[in-house]
């Protein structure tokens, strides 16, 4: 992918989304060229699933640029990544949470996180059954966390050709977060985010409620790995 394709699809996906969606440039495995080809299309949303990426990408990109947590996150990696992090959308445990919070506590820092939904029919994909979520919150235990603030849910649809399967799974993240929103989250404002969509399926995500979505290949092509 050119500099000039990359700007393109920077805009052009920027023109298509709804207003008040965002969109997360998925940067990982990609080098600094292409990263700042899309920021130099007004991008400063840019996400990362390898802990050891984040620290110098954010050294060698301009200060403005927000970066985001997307993979799945060892608790061993959590020191190697929260000094850099705006948002880490793949909170999967009430373990993870505790660590997160520690970390950003010790080094004087408060990061919004996701708490990630596991709907998808893959038993490859991590994160809490809608139940588990749920009860996570009622228990209140996240509630005397200092340094980290719930801002939404993130979930993944199956990778099925299914668009009715696909549908279904991002209606259920979203209901999730209006359940939530509705209840234990009514009086903060700052619950706001439902991250769902990636390249092949962000339209249905959108449609069916999603803020944020999270795009890699449509973007910059196929990942160097």
């Amino acid at each position: 992918m050119t500099v000039e394709e990359i700007k393109e699809n920077i805009i052009k996906l920027r023109g298509e989304l709804p207003c008040g969606v965002k969109l997360v440039a998925v940067s990982k495995f990609h080098p600094m060229e292409a990263l700042m080809a899309a920021y130099d299309a007004g991008q400063r949303l840019f996400g990362e699933s390898r802990a050891q990426e984040i620290g110098p990408k954010h050294t060698a990109m301009p200060k403005d640029v927000q970066w985001h947590f997307i993979g799945h996150l060892q608790s061993n990696k959590v020191r190697q990544i929260v000094p850099y992090v705006s948002l880490v959308h793949s909170i999967d445990s009430l373990k993870l949470l505790r660590c997160v919070d520690d970390e950003a506590r010790r080094i004087g820092r408060t990061v919004d996180v996701l708490l990630q939904l596991h709907v998808a029919r893959e038993a490859t994909k991590y994160g809490f059954t809608i139940d588990e979520c749920r009860d996570l919150v009622d228990s209140g235990a996240a509630d005397a966390l200092t340094n980290v603030c719930i801002r939404g849910v993130m979930g993944m649809a199956t990778n099925t050709d299914d668009e009715a399967e696909i549908r279904r799974e991002f209606r259920e993240i979203r209901h999730t977060f209006d359940s939530l929103k509705s209840s234990h989250f009514a009086s903060n404002d700052r619950f706001d985010t439902v991250s769902m969509g990636m390249s092949d399926d962000y339209r249905i995500a959108v449609e069916e409620g999603s803020t944020m979505v999270r795009i890699g290949t449509s973007i910059f092509g196929a990942r160097e790995y």
